[in-house]
């Protein structure tokens, strides 16, 4: 036998022979103890305001996350973590166990408030998701597969991006990150640094490693009161089927537009508030209340801003011709939870 598994073996197989002892290059060692006071510190300050969340008959109904935000137990998550039904499961990272029933819903977005029948519970504070910078330290806490208070930690990796919502709407500015996430962590938090909520994470990409998505919280900051008035998003209708085309550049150079395309005008639907402002197929739509609208997702954006039965400057292209018409939004007429 060689001398050097002679010695391996005779020492036990816990060190290999000869190795001088390696320190870190100086200041390593501290900032990976800060790092890990910071995910640490983080965690402790979450973990008991994050829950599990599933169906009544059972943990493969619906199972996700979600995050408390009052003592009296109104928490937020996923539109498609509670899709399947109004009464859940709300499992307390210490074991505890509520009944909850959702309070609102919107599939848009893919956000949803649930109420917990407790009060006197731990709930996190909302940051500002406008504030954040790429390579700004995140941690994520959830339930993947089950596994409950997982804490993982990455960085942002992105701002500003576009993803699909379940219902195939486009959601604007979603955060993204590399903190691992795996189907159960939807609806959980997406924490910065000084333990506030940033984001609500929602998606992954399959197979690919590393990418992953999380509604920005000032999004969710701004519809909340909507779903836990209404229940719902009060989003406001035209009456209008369209689809993006591109804009002549002869026209854009002649308007000096901000876009060189906008949203054709398919068909306009008998006595909608496009049909009552002269809005004709063929239109090309330009813009709504001064906002360009390059694309119908931007269209679509703009009518969950702007308020239901105000009217609000309508930018047409008829015929190479730009003209201004004033359209009044109706409400929506098949946003309900679902």
């Amino acid at each position: 036998m060689s001398r050097f598994w002679n010695h391996f073996v005779t020492d036990g197989g816990t060190s290999l022979p000869d190795q001088p002892r390696r320190e870190p290059p100086a200041g390593e060692h501290e900032a990976l103890d800060a790092y890990s006071r910071v995910v640490v510190w983080v965690a402790e300050q979450l973990s008991p305001a994050v829950v599990n969340l599933r169906g009544e008959r059972g943990r493969g109904e619906g199972a996700g996350s979600g995050i408390l935000f009052t003592p009296d137990g109104f928490l937020l998550t996923n539109h498609h973590v509670v899709r399947h039904g109004k009464k859940l499961r709300v499992r307390m990272g210490d074991g505890q166990e509520f009944g909850g029933r959702v309070v609102g819903a919107d599939p848009w977005t893919d956000l949803a408030v649930v109420q917990v029948e407790a009060a006197g519970l731990p709930f996190a504070s909302f940051g500002d998701s406008a504030k954040l910078r790429v390579g700004q330290l995140v941690v994520a806490i959830g339930s993947p597969f089950g596994f409950e208070s997982t804490v993982t930690a990455g960085v942002v990796s992105a701002t500003g991006r576009t993803l699909r919502s379940i219902t195939g709407h486009l959601v604007d500015n979603v955060i993204q990150t590399d903190a691992a996430l795996n189907p159960g962590n939807s609806g959980g938090p997406l924490v910065d640094s000084r333990g506030q909520v940033i984001g609500v994470n929602t998606a992954i990409i399959q197979p690919a490693q590393g990418i992953c998505f999380a509604i920005p919280i000032n999004m969710a900051k701004h519809i909340l009161p909507q779903l836990m008035r209404h229940g719902r998003v009060v989003r406001g209708y035209l009456g209008l089927h369209i689809r993006n085309v591109p804009v002549p550049a002869e026209i854009v150079e002649k308007y000096q537009l901000p876009a060189n395309n906008g949203v054709e005008v398919l068909a306009v639907e008998a006595n909608g508030p496009a049909s009552d402002a002269g809005i004709e197929v063929e239109d090309v739509v330009l813009a709504l209340d001064d906002q360009p609208t390059a694309s119908a997702d931007d269209l679509h954006r703009l009518l969950t801003q702007l308020p239901v039965g105000v009217p609000s400057e309508v930018t047409l292209l008829r015929k190479g011709r730009r003209l201004q018409r004033f359209v009044v939004p109706a409400e929506y007429p098949e946003m309900r939870v679902s």
